[in-house]
């Protein structure tokens, strides 16, 4: 039988076993140059045009630089190509800046190509956060783990602000916060092995990203 004592120390016990425990960490502000880092690559899902560019920006989380795409594309995407990850987390801060169609910006990872990834976005013409897999360049929603229908989780996203979007991702599942509160999870074994990570953006979508930080388990 447990005693009062020996259930919260068990409770905390499992707690502390559960906690991801991240190998490394490593963050990118876009501060040490006027461009793009060489382990970084940039491209389209679909057609158009990206643009990428390290700019100055006052508001910056971390100044004086951000990364801004102000391409028009179906989807654009820059990843680092030195690091694949297989289980990790990536976590970022974005501002939606303006966007006839669009107001997105995201999440990559498991990034096989241009046609393969895993992709988690905020809209802040929807407000509402979605994760997505992009198979042979078709992209599909995934549904919220525990519930049959919907389409991701409606959630603020302000335009012109900057907030913080983040997946954390081991084996089959995901765990998608933002702003720090954890929205939901998605369960999906489409791309299981290490790939790389990045950012992404959607349609005529001008959004700025900072603070670009992952981890691997």
């Amino acid at each position: 039988m447990l005693t009062a004592v020996m259930k919260p120390l068990l409770f905390l016990l499992a707690t502390v076993v559960a906690a991801p425990v991240w190998i490394a960490e490593t963050q990118e502000n876009f501060d040490r140059a006027t461009e793009l880092p060489a382990n970084w690559n940039t491209g389209v899902t679909g057609s158009g045009t990206a643009k990428w560019e390290v700019v100055a920006d006052s508001s910056a989380p971390s100044k004086p630089n951000v990364l801004r795409q102000s391409g028009e594309a179906t989807f654009a995407w820059a990843v680092k190509t030195d690091h694949p990850i297989q289980n990790g987390f990536v976590e970022v801060k974005i501002k939606p800046v303006s966007g006839r169609d669009d107001q997105a910006g995201g999440i990559v990872w498991r990034f096989k190509d241009s046609d393969n990834y895993y992709i988690v976005r905020a809209n802040a013409l929807e407000d509402n956060v979605v994760l997505y897999k992009t198979l042979n360049g078709k992209r599909s929603s995934l549904q919220v783990k525990g519930r049959m229908f919907g389409y991701g989780v409606d959630t603020i996203v302000p335009s012109g602000k900057w907030s913080t979007l983040r997946v954390e991702f081991a084996g089959e599942m995901f765990t998608v916060f933002f702003n720090g509160s954890k929205l939901f999870e998605v369960q999906d074994k489409t791309f299981a092995d290490a790939g790389n990570v990045g950012v992404w953006t959607k349609a005529d979508s001008v959004t700025l990203f900072d603070d670009f930080i992952y981890g691997e388990r």
